[in-house]
């Protein structure tokens, strides 16, 4: 049985400690005048799991396929563990690609499907059911190990599928959106199963995916795409907390977006005139910004406080009233109009199991946050 790789607990996109694994520069991928991927440079690391995410058409699955060799680049280059992959073939790159349908063969076991590559590279039956014997413990099929594909839930043809792209031990897996066809519980439950294993082989992981949720659970780092082009990678906190633009702030979550000008600009902090609010927003850091400049400023939901009382604060304090509430079990996400006539949300994490007191339909109501909840944005 081989010796799991031991994942680095470093983060090497920080330290600098160790070279990237895969180094993507300036590709471009162009289908006629149409830049599915324009001009991409991104660097990632030996043991991570990576999420590409963005939405429909924004050519995270080309630049994924161009990894696996299926699509070659208009321009620029990819190298992996520091070889350029120009003209090499799928079969004759490190790497395997696991497809969103799974495309298992029907007519074969789950032992049989795990085993089809091993046989087709040669390997002799005893030493290739050792490897499936130990790849189905891993992905805990053993006892599915004779039933075909349609007799397996969703969650268990994902895992056959898993399990036939790594017993190969390929350095790097290609996910494109691997988990799309499953249930929403189902779904967050493989996540989790899906960074152990991941963990445990120690293999590098890019995956493709539209989920935010998804990503944020899974990802070492994100990157987010939209058309075409990377706008942003980091770590989920990161990418959630500080977003670098108005997109990803609102494509990462929910967000209540402002848009202000500039009143004043201090070293120690900024306000920011805004219409919808009927008032200034109140930054308690400084920015990089001069007076009258146009910025947006956007909060979480979760940041905002609500209170049939006025807090005790002077600063970024508004009146509004309860104009919808959802109640989502865990979490009550409240829709609230302030007199402007603009809507924003807030939500309450729902910590009894009745609440005589709670806020409800049309009630009037203070809102407020801390004056470095938001993140300003300057595009």
């Amino acid at each position: 049985m081989n010796t799991p790789v031991p994942v680095a607990t470093s983060k090497p996109w920080i330290t600098g400690a160790e070279p990237p694994f895969i180094r993507i520069s300036k590709v471009t991928k162009r289908f006629g005048d149409f830049y599915a991927v324009d001009d991409v440079s991104l660097d990632i690391y030996k043991g991570e799991l990576f999420c590409l995410l963005g939405g429909s058409g924004c050519g995270k699955s080309t630049l994924l396929r161009m990894l696996a060799g299926f699509e070659t680049p208009t321009e620029g280059r990819i190298e992996i563990d520091g070889q350029d992959m120009a003209g090499k073939a799928p079969y004759e790159r490190p790497t395997n690609m696991m497809f969103q349908s799974y495309a298992l063969f029907p007519h074969m076991t789950v032992e049989k499907n795990v085993a089809y590559g091993l046989y087709r590279d040669g390997m002799k039956k005893a030493e290739a059911m050792e490897k499936v014997a130990e790849m189905l413990r891993l992905v805990q099929l053993t006892p599915f190990a004779s039933r075909k594909p349609h007799q397996l839930s969703g969650g268990q043809r994902q895992r056959v599928a898993l399990a036939r792209s790594l017993v190969k031990r390929p350095k790097l897996l290609l996910l494109d959106e691997p988990l799309g066809a499953l249930d929403k519980k189902l779904r967050e439950e493989t996540q989790f199963e899906l960074i152990k294993i991941q963990e445990s082989l120690g293999v590098t992981f890019i995956v493709v995916t539209h989920d935010q949720e998804e990503a944020m659970t899974l990802a070492s780092r994100i990157g987010v795409m939209n058309a075409g082009q990377i706008v942003q990678v980091g770590e989920p906190p990161e990418i959630y907390e500080h977003p670098n633009s108005r997109f990803v702030a609102d494509f990462i979550g929910s967000v209540n977006m402002f848009e202000g000008r500039v009143t004043e600009d201090e070293p120690d902090y900024i306000r920011l005139g805004v219409a919808d609010l009927g008032g200034s927003i109140y930054v308690g850091h400084g920015v990089s910004c001069v007076l009258d400049q146009q910025l947006w400023y956007a909060v979480r939901p979760e940041k905002i406080r609500i209170s049939r009382t006025r807090p005790d604060k002077t600063e970024n304090v508004f009146r509004a009233v309860v104009d919808e509430i959802a109640y989502m079990g865990n979490i009550s996400i409240h829709r609230l109009k302030l007199p402007t006539g603009r809507l924003l949300s807030a939500t309450k994490a729902n910590l009894t199991r009745h609440d005589d007191e709670a806020i409800t339909w049309g009630d009037e109501v203070w809102v407020t946050w801390d004056d470095t909840a938001g993140a300003v944005l300057t595009r």
